[in-house]
């Protein structure tokens, strides 16, 4: 076969199919927390469908169960540790000013 030729044949790509994170067995429920702790990021964000690599209808039964565990406070709204330090700081402040204000 000539170098010329070759430049037109698509390459031949092997790619390695992913698996996909819900297995079958898994049930999206609220109560799974181990399943919905891993589609969660570290601010307490819902991922993107795109991060998750999940299809939609799994990803709308991860957001909804997603929520319900936030409701019933088994998840927190947000996972910020860092600005409850920064609100402490905060507090000092502002009950500094009200000692102020009252003498």
């Amino acid at each position: 076969m000539d170098k010329s030729k070759r430049s037109f044949l698509k390459s031949k790509r092997s790619f390695r199919r992913r698996l996909p994170p819900i297995q079958s067995g898994d049930r999206i429920d609220y109560r799974n927390m181990s399943l919905i702790s891993r589609f969660i990021s570290e601010q307490g964000k819902i991922l993107s469908r795109r991060v998750n690599k999940l299809t939609l209808k799994q990803q709308r039964l991860i957001t909804i169960s997603i929520k319900q565990a936030r409701i019933l406070s088994l998840l927190p709204f947000l996972n910020n540790e860092k600005q409850f330090e920064r609100t402490d700081e905060s507090t000092a402040r502002t009950t500094g000013l009200r000692t102020r204000n009252k003498k």
